[in-house]
Formats: structure tokens, C-alpha cells, sequence
């Protein structure tokens, strides 16, 4: 297995930006797709976005989608979430997985396909 760290959370008023990033340990990296998801207070974890082993297919929620980026960097073990144009519904703890299943797939929302979990970082959107 990977291991994770998620990072650039923090406060941000409604309509700014925030990067994430997730570093992974180990030099398998490029063997696994990515993915976010997010976990809002009193609810369900849920799937945001997730991209390929190679970076070339990605994929998003519905709520996100067009203000949200996924990206990786192989050669740094590092995938990140560009997310701009925040809503204070983005408010959740954020959290990277990563899946060897299906990493030539992108689309992959079940949290159970994901062996690897970051311990998450924290987003606030301030409206």
C-alpha cells in the first residue's frame, strides 16, 4: 500500500480558491489512480473527483465539476485539487484514496475500490 498525507486546506471566503495536495510515500505512485473525496458534517463521505495512473482521464461530481481541477505529478508522488470558485457547500474534511483496480479508469466513486486513505485535511468556506 500507498501512504498519504493531504494538505492546503484551510479558510477561504466564498468564490476563492484553495490547492490541495496529497503526497504519497514509496515509488509505486504511478502505479495507482487518485482520487478525492470529502466528508461534510452529519453526512456521508463523498466522491469528488479522480484521475488515472497515467493522468490522462479524469473524472468529477456533478457539484464540482468545472470549478474543480485534478492533476498529478508522478515524479513528485503528488496528486492536488484545484478548486476555485468555492461555495461554502464545499465545506468538508478532504481526503485523497488511491485504488490499484481499474487505474487505467477514471470514474471509479465507490469509496470501497480505495486501499489507501489519507487522514484528511479541513476546507472551510466562510460566506
Amino acid at each position: 500500500q500507498v501512504q498519504l498525507v493531504e494538505s492546503g486546506g484551510g479558510l477561504v471566503q466564498a468564490g476563492g480558491s484553495l490547492r490541495l495536495s496529497c503526497a504519497a510515500s514509496g515509488r509505486t505512485f504511478s502505479m495507482y489512480a487518485m482520487g478525492w473525496f470529502r466528508q461534510a458534517p452529519g453526512k456521508e463521505r463523498e466522491f469528488v473527483a479522480d484521475i488515472t495512473w497515467s493522468g490522462v482521464s479524469t473524472y468529477y461530481a456533478g457539484s464540482v465539476k468545472g470549478r474543480f481541477t485534478i492533476s498529478r505529478d508522478n515524479a513528485k508522488n503528488t496528486v492536488y485539487l484545484q478548486m476555485n470558485s468555492l461555495k461554502p457547500e464545499d465545506t468538508a474534511v478532504y481526503y485523497c484514496a488511491a485504488r490499484i483496480s481499474g487505474r487505467t479508469t477514471a470514474g471509479i466513486v465507490s469509496e470501497n475500490e480505495y486501499g489507501s486513505w489519507g487522514q484528511g485535511t479541513q476546507v472551510t468556506v466562510s460566506s
